[in-house]
C-alpha cells in the first residue's frame, strides 16, 4: 500500500487518499506515502477529509506520523526529525516540507480500509518564496536583507502557512541606508502561547543590527494589527521554537517589510524632552520632572507634515506619595486641515481622563481640526494623551506648551507642602464634601492621602459615604484584614492624641455612617493605594454636631444582669430614616464573657456589593480593636453569634439622613462563664455555662442552634398557661353548679304542704327573712 508522488514537468499537484485494504486478522498495517519535489520546490499537503479512530494524545490503533524535515531521503525515517502524530475526526491543518521531501506514515489495525478514511491534495510549490535575502551559511532559515538589493518584500516562518517545525533558530537581519527606516507589518502571527513572558516559541525584535541593541519587544501567541518600525535604518528579528514532545498546530507568521525615507523623522521628538517609544513610527512619551514644562509639536514641524501619519503622545505627570500632578496644555500654533467638518480625515484627539489605560480610545474628550487655536486644556488626572492623524490635505500642524501642575481635585484646605493632605475645620465650615483624588476619575496609584476633620471642643464628627470603590483584584467582602491592596481607614482621635481605628475598607464595601464618640472632636481618614491598577475611589459628606443627647437618644448602659434583649428603635416596626445613634454598653461579672445572638436582622445595605452607607450595626467584641460592621437582609454564620473577648461589649446602631428605613434587629445577650467548671446551667451542645435564671425564658441563651435551656420547660409552660388555667376555670364552674343544685334540693324539701299552708296564714312580712337567706347564700 506504499505510494510515491514525484514532481515532474507535467504533474505539480494531485490527490491522495487511504488505500483500499482487507485485513482479516486485524494485523497492524503500515502504508508509507512519499512526496518528492525538485530541488527548487517544496511539498504542501492539505487534508480534505479525515476520519481516523482515537483522539490526541491516545492515537494507538490508527494514526498518521508526519515527517516534514527530511533533508536526505535515503536516511531511515526513524533517524529524521519527527513532525507529529495525528488522529481523530478533526481535519488537520496544512503541512509544508522544510526541504524537497515529505512523508506520511499511515498505521492501522482496521479490518477493512477504504479511501474514505482520509484523503487530500498535494502540491509542489516554489521554494523561492521562503528565500528573502542572502542566506546565512550553515543555517536553514536565517537571512540578511539589504535595502539596496530589495526595498520591500515578505518575511515568513520556514513552513508558513503549514505547521512550523520544532527546535528552530531563525534570524532575519535588515540593513538599510542612512536616512531610511524599516516598517514591518505582520499580516498573520500564530505561535504557541506559553504565557505573557513567552517562555516557549517566540519572536524577538531588536532595534538595531544584532541582539546587542535595545529589545523592542517579545511576541508569541496570536497577534493582531502588529506593526513595528525601526528607529534607524537597521532591524534584527529572531524566531525560536523549542524542542518538545507536545504537538502543536500553529502556523507561524507572515509579514511584509519596507525600507523608506518617507517614514517620519524622529528629530521632532529629540528636540524636545520627549522619548520615542521603540517599535512605533512616531509615538512618544513625556514624563514630568516635578513641575516641569516643555513643548510638543506635530511631526516635521514647522514644515508641513506628511499625509497619512498617526502619532501618539503620552504625557504623564508625577504620581507618588508626595505629589500628584495634572497636565495643562496651551496651544501656540494650530493648523490641521480636514476634508470633513467632523474631523474624521485629519485630527488631533485629546484624552484627559486616562482612557488609554482601559483601552477606551473611542471616548476622546476633544476632537480638534481646522485653523482656530483651541482653548487651554487641563487633564483630570496625571495623564494626558493625544493622537495626531494627518489627513490627505497637508498642514503645518500644531505646537503646544505643556506644564505639570500639582492638583488633587479634593475640596478642603490643602497642605502647604503639596502632599496629599487636607484639613476640614469646624470653625470655618460646619459641613461639606470630600473625595478621593480626581474623583469621579480614577485615583492615582502609589499614593497615601490624609483627611483631618477638626471639630470644636464638645462637638462630634459625622461622616457619610455616598460612593465607594477601590481597586480589589480578588472580589470579596472588603473589610479589615482582607484589604491588602487599596484601602481606606478611619480613626477617632481623642484630645490626648490617642487614636482608635474604626475600620479598614476596600472594594465596594462603603463604610457605614460615622458619628464620633462623645468627647471625640477629631476624625482622621487615610486613603492608601498600591502601584497596580486603580479605581474611581469615593465621595462623602462631613458635618460637625454639638454633642447633646439628641443624637444618643437610644441605647443604655447595662450591668448587674445575666441576660437581656436589644431592640432597634421602633422594633418590630421600622427604624426612622433619619440621623440616629444608639449605643449599648454591656458589662458582666469578671471571668465572664458576653454572647450576642441576633434573632432577627434586617438593615439596609449589602456588605459585598455596596457596604453599609445608610445604616450600620457595629459590634465591639474588644473595645480597643476595630468593630464588626453589619448590615443586609441577613447575616453570615460567623456574625449571627458574636463573643466578647472580655466582660465588656459595645453595640452601636447608626443611621444617616439618607437612610430609607428597614425592620431593624432583635438580639439577645447572655453572660457566659469562662473555664471548664460550671456551677450553673451548662448548655448541652455549645457547652456554654450560663446562669440558672437563663432557663425557660424563651430566649436563645445557649446560642441560636442550642435549645437545651428551653427544651425541658416547653411542656411545663404548656401546662401552666393552658391546662392548669383551663382546668381551674372548669372546676370553678362545676363547683358553682353543684352548690346551686344542692341548695335547690334543700329548698324543695322544706316546701311541704303543712309549711305551705302555714306560710299562707302568716303575714307577708314573715317572708322577708327567707328571701334574705337565699340572697346570702
Amino acid at each position: 500500500c506504499d505510494r510515491t508522488f514525484v514532481s515532474n514537468e507535467g504533474s505539480k499537484n494531485g490527490t491522495f487518499s487511504a488505500p483500499f485494504m482487507i485485513n482479516h486478522q486485524n494485523y497492524s498495517r503500515q502504508c508509507i506515502y512519499t512526496f518528492i519535489a525538485t530541488e527548487d520546490e517544496r511539498v504542501q499537503i492539505t487534508f480534505t477529509h479525515f476520519a481516523l479512530r482515537g483522539a490526541k494524545p491516545m492515537c494507538n490503533h490508527e494514526y498518521i506520523d508526519l515527517y516534514m524535515e527530511i533533508e536526505d531521503p535515503s536516511v531511515e525515517l526513524i533517524r529524521t526529525p519527527f513532525g507529529g502524530r495525528i488522529c481523530s475526526r478533526n481535519i488537520p491543518v496544512s503541512r509544508i516540507s522544510m526541504y524537497e521531501t515529505l512523508v506520511l506514515a499511515f498505521y492501522t489495525d482496521r479490518t477493512r480500509v477504504t479511501p474514505e478514511l482520509f484523503g487530500g491534495t498535494y502540491e509542489f510549490i516554489d521554494a523561492a518564496q521562503y528565500v528573502m535575502g542572502t542566506p546565512t551559511p550553515n543555517t536553514v532559515c536565517s537571512y540578511t536583507v539589504y535595502s539596496d538589493q530589495k526595498r520591500e518584500g515578505d518575511m515568513m516562518s520556514p513552513t508558513y502557512p503549514g505547521v512550523y517545525p520544532k527546535n528552530l533558530r531563525c534570524s532575519y537581519n535588515f540593513f538599510g541606508k542612512r536616512g531610511q527606516r524599516l516598517r514591518l507589518e505582520f499580516m498573520d502571527f500564530d505561535l504557541l502561547y506559553g504565557g505573557p513572558h513567552c517562555p516557549f516559541d517566540f519572536v524577538k525584535i531588536y532595534d538595531g543590527e544584532s541582539e546587542e541593541y535595545p529589545l523592542i519587544n517579545t511576541y508569541c501567541g496570536q497577534q493582531r494589527n502588529l506593526v513595528v518600525f525601526s528607529s534607524s535604518e537597521n532591524l534584527y528579528v529572531k524566531f525560536v521554537t523549542l524542542q518538545r514532545n507536545a504537538d502543536n498546530s500553529n502556523r507561524g507568521f507572515k509579514a511584509a517589510y519596507e525600507f523608506s525615507e518617507r517614514f517620519v523623522s524622529l528629530d521632532f521628538i529629540s528636540k524636545t524632552d520627549g522619548e520615542h517609544i521603540r517599535g512605533t513610527q512616531c509615538d512618544q512619551k513625556i514624563l514630568s520632572k516635578r513641575g516641569s514644562s516643555g513643548l510638543v509639536c506635530s511631526p516635521n514641524y514647522p514644515y508641513p507634515y506628511h499625509p497619512d501619519v498617526i502619532c501618539r503622545y503620552y504625557i504623564y505627570g508625577m504620581q507618588d506619595a508626595q505629589r500628584l500632578e495634572r497636565v495643562r496644555l496651551k496651544f501656540e500654533k494650530f493648523e490641521i486641515p480636514s476634508s470633513t467638518p467632523t474631523c474624521t480625515d485629519g485630527f488631533l484627539r485629546i484624552y484627559l481622563q486616562g482612557q488609554e489605560e482601559r483601552y477606551a480610545l473611542d471616548e476622546f474628550d476633544h476632537n480638534l481640526c481646522g485653523q482656530e487655536s483651541p482653548p487651554s486644556l487641563k487633564s483630570e488626572g496625571p495623564r494626558l494623551v493625544m493622537i495626531f492623524k494627518s489627513g490627505s490635505t497637508q498642514g503645518q500642524g500644531f505646537k503646544a506648551q505643556y506644564h505639570f501642575e500639582a492638583d488633587y481635585q479634593v475640596p478642603g484646605t490643602a497642605s502647604p507642602n503639596g502632599s496629599c493632605q487636607f484639613f476640614y475645620r469646624s470653625a470655618s465650615q460646619k459641613f461639606g464634601d470630600f473625595n478621593s483624588p480626581h474623583y469621579p476619575a480614577n485615583y492615582p496609584s502609589s499614593i497615601q492621602c490624609e483627611y483631618y476633620f477638626l471639630g470644636l471642643e464638645g462637638e462630634q464628627v459625622n461622616l457619610v459615604f455616598n460612593y465607594f470603590k477601590t481597586k480589589m483584584d480578588v472580589e470579596a467582602y472588603g473589610y479589615n484584614e482582607i484589604c491588602q491592596e487599596d484601602w481606606l481607614e478611619i480613626y477617632e482621635v481623642w484630645p490626648s492624641g490617642r487614636e482608635r481605628k474604626l475600620g479598614r475598607y476596600c472594594g465596594r464595601t462603603a463604610p457605614g455612617p460615622i458619628m464620633s464618640a462623645l468627647g471625640v472632636d477629631t476624625v482622621k481618614v487615610l486613603l492608601h493605594t498600591d502601584d497596580k491598577n486603580v479605581a474611581s475611589g469615593f465621595t462623602a459628606t462631613y458635618e460637625f454636631f454639638p454633642a447633646d443627647t439628641r443624637y444618643v437618644d437610644c441605647g443604655r448602659n447595662i450591668s448587674e444582669l445575666t441576660e437581656g434583649v436589644l431592640l432597634s428603635p421602633g422594633f418590630p416596626g421600622s427604624y426612622s430614616p433619619s440621623l440616629q445613634v444608639c449605643n449599648w454598653f454591656i458589662t458582666v461579672r469578671p471571668h465572664h464573657r458576653i454572647l450576642l445572638s441576633f434573632v432577627f436582622f434586617q438593615i439596609e445595605g449589602d456588605p459585598e456589593r455596596r457596604g453599609c452607607p445608610g445604616a450600620v450595626v457595629r459590634v465591639y467584641p474588644e473595645l480597643s480593636e476595630p468593630p464588626m460592621e453589619l448590615c443586609g437582609e441577613s447575616l453570615a454564620n460567623h456574625s449571627r453569634e458574636i463573643f466578647s473577648s472580655s466582660n465588656i461589649m459595645k453595640i452601636s446602631f447608626v443611621t444617616a439622613d439618607k437612610a430609607v428605613g428597614a425592620k431593624g434587629f432583635q438580639a439577645t445577650w447572655t453572660e457566659v462563664k469562662e473555664g471548664t467548671k460550671c456551677d450553673q446551667f451548662q448548655c448541652s451542645m455549645s457547652k456554654y455555662c450560663v446562669a440558672e435564671s437563663a432557663k425557660c425564658n424563651s430566649l436563645p441563651n445557649c446560642g441560636l442552634d442550642d435549645y437545651s435551656d428551653e427544651v425541658d420547660c416547653l411542656a411545663i409552660h404548656g401546662i401552666d398557661i393552658h391546662l392548669i388555667i383551663g382546668l381551674s376555670f372548669a372546676g370553678a364552674i362545676i363547683t358553682v353548679i353543684t352548690m346551686c343544685a344542692i341548695f335547690h334540693r334543700k329548698c324543695k324539701r322544706r316546701r311541704t304542704p303543712s309549711d305551705t299552708q302555714h306560710h299562707r296564714n302568716q303575714p307577708k312580712m314573715a317572708a322577708t327573712p327567707h328571701i334574705a337567706i337565699q340572697d346570702h347564700v
